[in-house]
């Protein structure tokens, strides 16, 4: 039986009568990459600081490497490293003094930090750089040096939040490739993220959370069969002329499992049966919509689960900022998840 890494059991964190993480329970095996996949303010970055020893549980339970969470914080902290979604350096200090300075925090014993500081930096391939002031970076290249300062005290799970949040489509991929490579030496990786592609590239198993819950938990396969059905199509809709008169006549139609709404002008439905795309469109024109344009795919991607699972898309809030004053819980979930 493979050991967990982490256990979680009904975590909660609330700030005055906002719960941010709300009863939270799962387990992350050693070893896996673990994804927690939603958008901005459904929970994750404040689950991680949890996890991390940064933010006291209001309630719940939680062991990282078998110590637990409150009592054992210091021993928690001595086998993790985290790559906050800020970046943590100094700009005036060169690459490898950022590292040398972190290091020795970590109480690193000289020739050990110089040993690894070297074998770090020609992992990201970053060697070159070693006495470049950090300032002269680019975003790209600043984060490679991030995230290899979490991994100076050798920890065996390693918590990334957003780690390519903001970065260029190249570096993407480059950091990518540094976590795969990361976890073939044996971390575990926590791992948090808004960007379906990611959390279906690297996840071994991915939790949608949405409001501070599990929505769903499962590898990226078996959440994509989930709503999987020959009799389930998903459209994209552009109309024209947009109303939310004409978005409510739409979600009531009985063959409509989800829609949400992409643009101003596009809906995303999943709908079932085999007149499905002839009903909506009946529906639209009977209401007075001018359609401009239908694509459809029989294919379920992690966006398609989140939308059965919670009535909207993730990137609504990708771009929100997370703040328990202007949390709102949106509409109700209009999918029947199948």
């Amino acid at each position: 039986m493979t050991e967990n890494a982490i256990e979680i059991k009904n975590l909660t964190k609330e700030f005055g009568d906002f719960k941010a993480v709300d009863d939270l329970s799962l387990n992350v095996k050693a070893g896996e990459i673990f994804g927690f996949l939603g958008p901005n303010g459904a929970g994750k970055s404040t689950t991680i600081r949890m996890l991390c020893t940064l933010a006291q549980p209001t309630s719940g339970s939680a062991t990282i490497s078998g110590y637990d969470l409150v009592k054992d914080a210091a021993k928690v902290r001595e086998n993790i490293g985290l790559v906050a979604e800020k970046m943590i350096m100094y700009d005036a200090l060169t690459a490898a003094e950022n590292l040398r300075f972190f290091g020795k925090l970590y109480r690193i014993p000289k020739v050990e930090l110089e040993r690894r500081i070297d074998e770090l930096l020609e992992m990201v391939n970053m060697q070159e750089w070693k006495d470049t002031q950090i300032n002269k970076f680019s975003t790209g290249m600043k984060q490679r040096i991030n995230v290899i300062r979490a991994l100076l005290p050798e920890p065996k799970i390693i918590f990334m939040d957003e780690p390519t949040l903001g970065l260029d489509p190249q570096t993407t991929f480059s950091i990518r490739e540094i976590i795969r490579d990361i976890n073939k030496k044996g971390v575990t990786v926590i791992l948090t993220t808004h960007a379906m592609v990611e959390a279906e590239a690297l996840s071994d198993r991915v939790a949608i959370i949405d409001h501070g819950k599990i929505a769903a938990l499962d590898t990226p396969e078996n959440l994509k069969n989930m709503i999987s059905d020959e009799n389930t199509t998903i459209f994209s809709v552009k109309i024209t002329n947009l109303t939310s008169h004409l978005i409510e006549s739409i979600k009531n139609l009985e063959n409509v499992t989800a829609l949400a709404q992409q643009d101003d002008h596009t809906l995303k439905i999943s709908a079932t049966g085999e007149n499905a795309l002839n009903i909506i469109i009946d529906s639209i024109r009977a209401k007075g919509g001018n359609i401009f344009s239908i694509t459809n795919s029989n294919e379920s991607t992690l966006e398609d689960v989140f939308l059965a699972l919670t009535g909207k898309e993730i990137r609504d809030h990708a771009s929100e900022k997370a703040a328990p004053t202007s949390h709102g819980h949106g509409a109700k979930a209009q999918a029947r998840v199948r």
